[in-house]
């Protein structure tokens, strides 16, 4: 049994009987030996079995008892990590710290991110345990400048470091190789010394086919090459000995082992021979070479990987340095972190907007593209929110603070996109699961090879030599490693830069499988604000209907209706009454200010307007005041068959006409349905208003009758999800499922529709909607614009595709090369892989799989 202790503290309890039951429900847990419960200090004393159970599951039994668990979250930047092994081994020196209930460590950011509980563990103990394993911690705690600034200062003396070991390896591997390379041609002489120059006279042929026979210390080319090779070796080389060392006490490999395994029996059987005086052929140049092309490797796969975080490092160059605020009176410029909120803050053209706030005064156009991925500027006016980080374009203007430091929008989105980077996507666990066992394979592989060649083969120590050195360089863990990471980094970045956020790696490969999107209707496909859609104008002389859109002269005579009923309803704070007067505002028409208004409850306002009583509403109040409606009778119908809300205008006893209120379908909708059909996509619209209304606004997007759920309250949406989910509902126009099990989306953006988002596949959250509903959400769209949700899909698609080509790469790289490296071919061409070759096809893979997810960055979403 692997006996362990952690604390948690717990929320929520407030008697005796609280703590029991906690108590209890920890005990009858499986695995845990010990619970006692503390009610005054609130927390759980728990020893458990950590062969039977994880922490977090203790975490977890408690919050299905009814309580709470208090936790923190780390993300702890590492250095020192070469390959998927590494970070398997930094995840589990984590997981067996007591207090820690989770870990996942990523290759591709080399960042750990870890949840623990405080009671039982703090920073410096992950620290330690990270260190333990044989890695460092970039410790930001207590530096001037941001996290982010300290890490990539940290970063760039890594990649400096790098770049100078590089350097000196290939200044002095460059004449080795070409001397060495030169002498086995003939094209340079031996230079031999003492009972090696007296053999060589004795000798007949070309001198370079004899120096197999010529004691290697002979040769002062040899010493030449030692010390050529030495610095290369401990040097340029020492990294891979302290990382495999390292390994070693942990009783563990890693890539490092190999590197140094191979490369020291090169350098290694060469310094024997020449301490010897045994004849043979030196191989220094093999492990310079060796060392080398995998620090060249090492070198581009960093400079690379550093570009896969480009989308996090924008946003964060976004963040507003300076503010300018009113305090006292005065103006005065202050770090934008320390905006307070409720603070007013003044924007001028030209700058970026430092908090997120709400206009108070002016009015300006604001350029959001950076945050939310719309390409246009935003007008602003009063009681209008912006965001911080966006750039002011036109006027100048005053905002209330309303969200700041880590509470802004950007801060947020940063938050989100890091987390995300960070997660694991369902296809690495096959990753991990190889990792785990890839290097002591590779190691047993090289050592059989040897025996074989040796034993069985007959080709001697030297060539056996070469054969396992060839199969331990060409092994290559690390692009496993990075194979889906990077593409998951990557994708999530490009994402954000599309003012797309994507909650995990999990859901950015599950939107690739969906068959199916639900939309809500208020506020999803519809604006979500009412607005006036139709004016029907009536008179002795005429009778005209027009769509408000087709205004375009203010002065023209058909607005005089809107105008009248805009003054009537100027008084009223009613949405359809709101509607009416902000349509005659965008179109320029003066209003009056009533003399008297009277809000009549389920009918409509009663208002004097120059000595002229103004009615609008429905047909029961003019029925009332006696005024004869017949005419308008069928217009009302018809627009209320149209799912619009009609209201009869009428003035001194006389009807005047009807103007028509709805909430209009968003420009793009049609256009987001129709991008969806071509992909293969079923479409359904699910909303609690009437049917009629319902699919009206379905015709107007190209839904059939039978795509469009009426009437259906909060709870039944999550009912209608797990219907499609299960597939008893068959939603036309779309692609049929391979199995009866079918991946459904839901885009929503209110409270109501929370419990769908949660039951769906796929969530998706409009970027305006509530807090509720942006929690909920796996996928979140900052723009309002739903063809970000075929770009969603578009990205997800893309991004597995890239993982896939990835992974087949680093699988079929491994099983094809290993085996000619053992040298497979050799009995039947007597053809071999050199170590060097195999040295320069290791570097190349790992570079490979991280330029072919930067490949995302430039993709064009649909």
């Amino acid at each position: 049994m692997a006996a362990q202790h952690v604390t948690l503290s717990v929320t929520g309890m407030t008697c005796a009987s609280c703590s029991g039951r906690v108590a209890r429900a920890l005990t009858r847990t499986p695995g845990v030996v010990a619970a006692t419960v503390n009610l005054a200090s609130e927390q759980a004393e728990i020893d458990f079995d950590a062969t039977q159970i994880v922490p977090s599951r203790l975490a977890a039994v408690i919050e299905q008892a009814g309580y709470g668990v208090i936790t923190e979250q780390a993300d702890i930047p590492i250095t020192g990590m070469t390959c998927a092994s590494c970070a398997a081994r930094v995840e589990q020196a984590l997981k067996k710290t007591p207090g820690v209930l989770d870990a996942t460590v990523n290759l591709a950011s080399e960042h750990a991110s870890v949840t623990f509980a405080p009671a039982s563990v703090d920073w410096s103990d992950l620290v330690a345990a990270i260190e333990r394993a044989g890695y460092g911690v970039i410790d930001e705690r207590g530096v001037a400048g941001t996290t982010e600034d300290v890490e990539a200062v940290a970063r760039a003396r890594d990649l400096a470091q790098r770049r100078q070991k590089l350097m000196v390896a290939a200044l002095l591997t460059a004449p080795l190789f070409i001397l060495s390379m030169g002498r086995d041609f003939g094209l340079v002489a031996p230079v031999l010394i003492g009972a090696g120059a007296e053999m060589a006279r004795t000798m007949s042929g070309p001198l370079h086919t004899m120096m197999g026979h010529i004691p290697a210390r002979d040769d002062l080319l040899n010493w030449l090459f030692l010390l050529l090779a030495t610095p290369v070796q401990f040097y340029a080389g020492r990294d891979f000995y302290v990382h495999a060392w390292r390994a070693l006490k942990n009783r563990t490999a890693t890539m490092d082992t190999l590197i140094a395994v191979g490369s020291s029996a090169a350098y290694f059987y060469s310094l024997t021979l020449m301490l010897t005086g045994l004849a043979g052929h030196v191989y220094f140049e093999t492990a310079a070479v060796i060392i080398t092309l995998i620090l060249v490797g090492k070198y581009l796969e960093a400079r690379a990987k550093s570009q896969t975080g480009a989308a996090i490092k924008a946003l964060i160059g976004l963040q507003p340095k300076m503010a300018r605020v009113l305090r006292g009176g005065q103006e005065v410029d202050v770090p934008a972190a320390e905006v307070r909120r409720g603070e007013i803050v003044i924007v001028r053209p030209g700058e970026k907007i430092p908090v997120d706030g709400v206009v108070i005064s002016g009015a300006s156009s604001i350029d959001e593209s950076l945050v939310t991925g719309e390409s246009m500027p935003v007008e602003k006016r009063e009681g209008d929110s912006v965001i911080g980080a966006t750039l002011n374009r036109g006027g100048s203007f005053h905002m209330r603070a309303t969200r700041v430091g880590r509470e802004t929008a950007l801060a947020q989105i940063i938050a989100l996109v890091q987390q995300a980077q960070g997660s694991r996507a369902p296809v690495q666990r096959l990753v991990d699961r190889v990792a785990a066992v890839f290097v002591p394979i590779v190691l047993v592989i090289a050592l059989v090879t040897f025996l074989a060649w040796f034993f069985i083969g007959g080709t001697g120590f030297t060539q056996a030599m070469i054969f396992a050195v060839a199969v331990l360089v060409i092994a290559c863990p690390c692009a496993l490693g990075l194979a889906t990471p990077t593409a998951i980094m990557v994708g999530v970045g490009t994402g954000a830069a599309h003012g797309i956020l994507i909650k995990n790696a999990e859901s950015l490969e599950r939107a690739g499988s969906v068959r199916a999107v639900v939309f809500d209707k208020t506020g999803t496909i519809t604006v979500g604000k009412p607005a006036v859609t139709d004016v029907v104008e009536y008179s002795h002389v005429q009778h005209s209907t027009y769509n408000v859109s087709m205004f375009s002269v203010p002065s023209d005579d058909r607005n005089e209706l809107l105008q009248l009923a805009a003054s009537a309803e100027r008084g009223s704070e009613h949405p359809l009454g709101e509607a009416i007067v902000r349509a005659a505002q965008e179109r320029g028409l003066p209003l009056a200010r009533p003399e008297r208004f009277e809000a009549v409850a389920g009918h409509g306002v009663i208002a004097v307007l120059e000595d002229r009583t103004v009615l609008i509403g429905n047909p029961a109040l003019m029925r009332e005041w006696s005024i004869d409606t017949a005419a308008l009778d069928a217009d009302v119908e018809r627009l209320q068959a149209e799912g619009k809300t009609a209201m009869l205008v009428a003035a001194d006893g006389e009807a005047l006409g009807v103007i028509a209120v709805a909430d209009t379908v968003k420009p793009t909708s049609r256009a987001a349905i129709d991008t969806l059909r071509r992909q293969g996509i079923a479409i359904a619209m699910v909303t609690g208003d009437n049917r009629r209304t319902a699919e009206a606004i379905g015709r107007e997007v190209g839904l059939e009758p039978e795509e469009v759920y009426a009437e259906v309250r909060p709870a039944e949406k999550a009912q209608v999800i797990r219907e499609l989910q299960a597939g008893e509902q068959r939603v036309p126009g779309g692609a049929t499922p391979a199995t009866p099990r079918r991946i459904v989306a839901m885009v929503g953006d209110g409270i109501n529709d929370a419990p769908a988002l949660a039951q769906a596949d796929v969530g998706i959250a409009i970027g305006a909607g509530a807090d509720v509903a942006l929690e909920t959400a796996d996928i979140t769209l900052m723009r309002g614009d739903l063809r970000s949700v075929a770009q969603a899909i578009d990205l997800s698609r893309r991004t597995v595709r890239t993982i896939r080509w990835n992974l087949f790469w680093a699988f079929i790289y491994n099983v094809i090369l290993i085996p000619l490296a053992a040298g497979a071919l050799y009995p039947f061409t007597g053809w071999q892989l050199s170590p060097m070759l195999a040295a320069g096809a290791m570097a190349f893979s790992s570079v490979f799989v991280v330029t072919n997810s930067l490949r995302l960055r430039g993709t064009r979403l649909r």
